[in-house]
């Protein structure tokens, strides 16, 4: 396994980290991950919460739909811990939506991240995606998700049930109106903390009340959970 560990960076990437932040030295870096057929504009909402609350942010673009889910790991992942490091900066947090939760997954098979931190997977296909499943020799659905949407079935050769465990704290919060992942499909062995809202797919990521919950298990390790 490949150690990865916080390389000085480039200008143009210190910045591109430190961006809005106002803030330098030993701030927790948290990378955003999209999902497929998705930009890091989805994840500007988070990005500016993320920011006020004083992180270090990188939310990675990356090309979802022309590669497999193996290359786009190590491509939006390496790129976004180079854009991470910084003197002083000693965790990585990572807040993924989808297929990016899938990337994370990927990449920590063959890299161990020094000071890896938290992870919050919001909707996850972590069990696959029975769209997907159903969806797979569609010529539609091949031209519209390409290469990593052939691997988000439920079979036994789908990328995310033939991944093995992942170090971290990890948090998942799925959405009880997701008809591309539903609850069940969400889960992940050796998870931290589990939490279902009432949200679709696509647009979890701008709820305000989900948004919150990602900021308290970044912090805390854990969601809140309404009690009876």
């Amino acid at each position: 396994m490949q150690r990865i560990g916080l390389p000085l960076p480039t200008r143009q990437a210190a910045t591109r980290a430190t961006d809005g932040a106002g803030r330098a030295g030993t701030q927790d870096c948290v990378i955003l991950l999209h999902g497929l057929g998705r930009t890091r504009l989805s994840l500007r909402r988070i990005e500016r919460r993320l920011l006020q609350s004083g992180y270090r942010v990188v939310n990675q673009g990356y090309p979802s739909r022309k590669h497999p889910v193996e290359r786009l790991a190590d491509h939006a992942i390496g790129r976004a811990l180079a854009a991470c490091a910084a003197p002083g900066a000693h965790r990585i947090h990572f807040v993924t939506h989808s297929l990016g939760g899938i990337l994370v997954r990927q990449y920590l098979q063959d890299h161990c991240i020094d000071g890896l931190g938290r992870i919050v997977m919001l909707c996850p296909p972590n069990q696959g995606s029975e769209i997907a499943q159903l969806l797979k020799n569609n010529a539609l659905y091949r031209f519209a998700t390409g290469p990593a949407g052939q691997q988000l079935g439920t079979g036994p050769d789908s990328v995310p049930r033939r991944l093995s465990p992942i170090p971290g704290e990890i948090g998942i919060i799925a959405g009880t109106n997701d008809h591309k992942v539903p609850v069940a499909r969400a889960r992940l062995t050796g998870m931290q903390d589990f939490l279902v809202v009432h949200s679709g797919h696509t647009f979890i990521m701008n709820d305000a009340r989900v948004i919150g919950q990602v900021l308290q298990f970044l912090g805390t390790g854990r969601f809140i959970h309404k009690t009876t």
